[in-house]
């Protein structure tokens, strides 16, 4: 049986209805389950592990040629062969030889990312191998003629239902499987005879350990050892970015992988192995009384692929990718995946936020281009990466290389009728708006209110969906000709203990100046004197399009201004957590490395800094606002992945607000991606979650958002007003 991929036909719409409430109903569980395990351990420790093991990947990755020749050298001084494959048929071809000197006809896999990325399966049966699928989630999509949507559970988009009535169907069963113990059953008697009858066992290798040439399988279900040791030839194929140098180096992987991935303390089985080994196989029917057969029969091959790799480690963005650990916690925490799964977020073999980077790097930006747009950057795979990969980076330095050569990645698979991909120097049209949505602003501020009143009529809405995507069901930004920077600039000044640089966000200052008055107002109340100097946006609309020399120019030129009054005693705050998550995250790779530690050292999120604020003697009190009612909350990705969402919880809860905080954790809408026609439908169904928490009766009245984009979802999502948090404390509108 061969996978096939899933009809191009099927759109994010498609997936969504279909797919989508399984996905997102499991990638949850595991959320909770990796959520309680980290609790278990100590984020400090687990973050410690995670560090650790960064470390071993960093140092691995830079020793590769050199752990290579020693693995090799470990495995033949054992008795095993390795081959070197540096494309798949090279090592489809080996694999196929091995098969054909052992005279064998039937072989047993168990699950391995590797062995579909070469597309192993499909080389072997054209060769006339039967091969099966060991392992329960990759057997039903052998059964069903499906390739994975998930890294870690491959059929996770399936219920057991449907899987049930596939096994009925595929297999003409007598009875029914009523349940999933039922259905268990059936697939582990039917794959144990298989394993039983198979010449020759193929594994992967979660790792591959160079000073002893062993090889290392985590699973949950043993059937991947069966593989190993049962038939006489265990054949094991792995990346050669799986190699680390010793079984020293494997202690944090041992205490990280299954926590990250499906959160259990430890895999149900990890085994190591150092084959081929002295054991004799095993033979069921009894060639000796003890059940083994001669030892002699016994033989391995391990098969190391590069495909790509080299080059991908010769590539400072990309190289990253090489420390991925294959544990899927990047595609859970992903609330884009949670609706779609990874056969429209994912590429020819990986699914998730990491699957940018290993399918540009094998399979080329085409491939990558498919589905890069789905990552939004929100940041929550990067804390989840047990190895600290900076995800989102990857797929941003993709999505700037698929600029450059004019593949927007705007497919039949996510594209319903909407066709705003002509060229502007290689790169959509829709992008370079989103990415230049600062000069669109400054007109638009200029014009109001005629650019308001042209924008939102039904001709402006028609030809902006037809001619750059913006969906006309989305209510657009309403620009202000009196900017935040002008009403800062023209109110009396106000001395303070506090020298405060307020920044003027491209959000606050053209379409949000309320809020920005407001913060101002409670900052002046609590000793600050504020100021709010004309500075430009900080790049994170042309960086979330890709566009990086852009967002690069604007970081410098925004670092440079601040220096000036960092050097004179100011504090940076910002209003928007995304501008705040660019000067303490993403600047590092925009700009000089000591102006960033500068700036990410100086700067504070608002609700941050008035907490300071409050624990150095500042009297929140003297803010005089009503307070004491209800208040629901929601808060943006980014100040979340950055820790920084407590402190507003803990300024409302000081000034008497009862606080009910969503634990929904993204409301869909992500900036501009919630305005794009083609993921319209995708960034409602993320936050239809985050509706159902805010909604109904027993709820607040009131309802707040850290974010902008949050802001404009919620008001979508539940047809009423919703507004920044600093604007209930604002001692001037908060009564």
């Amino acid at each position: 049986m061969s996978d096939t991929p899933p009809s191009t036909s099927e759109t994010v719409s498609d997936l969504i209805n279909t797919i989508g409430p399984e996905i997102k109903k499991n990638t949850q569980v595991l959320n909770e389950g990796r959520y309680d395990a980290i609790d278990t351990v100590g984020r400090a420790s687990y973050d410690e592990l995670r560090g650790h093991a960064r470390t071993v990947k960093e140092e691995a990755i830079a020793r590769l040629p050199e752990l290579i020749e020693q693995t090799i050298e470990s495995v033949e001084a054992n008795g095993g062969q390795v081959f070197i494959a540096d494309t798949p048929r090279q090592a489809n071809e080996y694999i196929a030889d091995v098969l054909s000197e052992r005279e064998a006809d039937v072989v047993v896999k168990s699950k391995s990312m590797t062995t579909e990325e070469i597309e192993l399966n499909d080389a072997l049966e054209h060769s006339g191998v039967t091969v099966w699928e060991t392992d329960l989630g990759e057997f039903v999509l052998q059964v069903g003629h499906e390739k994975p949507s998930h890294i870690v559970g491959p059929s996770l988009h399936r219920s057991r239902q449907e899987i049930t009535a596939l096994f009925e169907e595929a297999f003409n069963l007598d009875e029914p499987l009523e349940t999933a113990e039922e259905l268990t059953a059936f697939a582990r008697d039917f794959l144990g005879e298989q394993i039983d009858a198979a010449d020759v066992g193929i594994t992967g290798a979660n790792f591959v350990l160079a000073e002893s040439g062993s090889v290392v399988l985590v699973t949950n279900e043993g059937n991947a050892r069966k593989c190993a040791v049962m038939p006489d030839t265990h054949i094991a194929v792995a990346g050669i970015e799986k190699i680390i140098p010793s079984i020293e180096q494997l202690h944090p992987f041992a205490e990280l992988i299954s926590r990250s991935a499906t959160g259990q303390a430890m895999p149900q089985y990890m085994s190591l192995l150092t084959p081929p080994t002295e054991t004799p196989t095993i033979d069921l029917e009894g060639a000796s009384q003890a059940g083994f057969g001669p030892s002699e029969d016994r033989t391995f091959h391990l098969v190391l692929i590069d495909n790509g790799r080299t080059a991908m480690r010769g590539d400072p963005d990309l190289k990253e990718t090489l420390y991925c650990i294959r544990c899927g916690a990047c595609a859970n925490s992903c609330a884009n995946f949670q609706s779609v799964g990874g056969h429209a977020f994912g590429g020819e073999t990986y699914t998730g936020g990491i699957a940018t980077g290993w399918e540009a790097g094998i399979e080329g930006l085409d491939v990558a281009g498919e589905f890069n747009d789905l990552c939004t950057g929100c940041s929550r795979c990067v804390n989840a990466c047990p190895v600290k990969i900076d995800i989102p980076w990857i797929n941003t330095v993709v999505r700037d290389r698929i600029n450059e050569s004019g593949d927007d990645g705007l497919t039949d698979l996510l594209v319903e009728g909407l066709t705003p991909d002509m060229e502007a120097g290689g790169m959509s049209i829709q992008k370079r708006f989103f990415g230049n949505f600062e000069t669109l602003a400054r007109i638009g501020s200029m014009t109001a209110p005629i650019s308001n009143f042209v924008s939102n009529s039904r001709i402006g809405r028609v030809l902006m969906e037809r001619l750059l995507g913006v969906d006309r069901r989305r209510e657009l930004p309403t620009f202000h000709r009196q900017t935040f920077v002008k009403w800062a600039r023209n109110r009396p000044s106000h001395a303070g203990t506090k020298k405060v640089v307020l920044y003027p966000d491209v959000y606050t200052n053209f379409v949000r100046p309320e809020r920005g008055a407001a913060a101002v107002r409670v900052l002046e109340r609590l000793g600050c004197q504020v100021e709010v100097p004309p500075i430009g946006g900080s790049g994170r609309a042309p960086l979330s399009q890709g566009m990086i020399s852009t967002a690069r120019e604007k970081a410098l030129e925004v670092s440079a201004s601040m220096q000036e009054y960092i050097d004179s005693g100011h504090a940076v705050v910002v209003i928007e957590p995304s501008d705040h998550a660019m000067f303490q995250r993403e600047y590092e790779r925009l700009i000089p490395e000591d102006e960033f530690r500068t700036l990410s050292g100086n700067s504070y999120e608002l609700f941050e800094f008035i907490e300071h604020l409050a624990e150095d003697g500042a009297d929140l009190d003297a803010l005089d606002v009503a307070s004491g009612y209800p208040v629901n909350y929601h808060s943006h990705c980014q100040q979340r992945t950055l820790g920084a969402e407590v402190s507003t919880e803990s300024v409302l809860r000081k000034m008497g607000f009862e606080v009910f905080t969503s634990d929904v954790e993204c409301c869909g809408m992500a900036g501009s991606f919630g305005y794009k026609k083609q993921y319209y439908e995708l960034s409602m169904d993320v936050g239809a979650g985050l509706a159902d928490q805010f909604s109904g009766e027993g709820v607040a009245d009131v309802t707040v958002a850290s974010g902008t984009s949050c802001e404009d979802q919620l008001m979508a999502l539940l047809s009423s007003e919703v507004t920044h948090p600093i604007e209930l404390i604002d001692p001037v509108a908060g009564h």
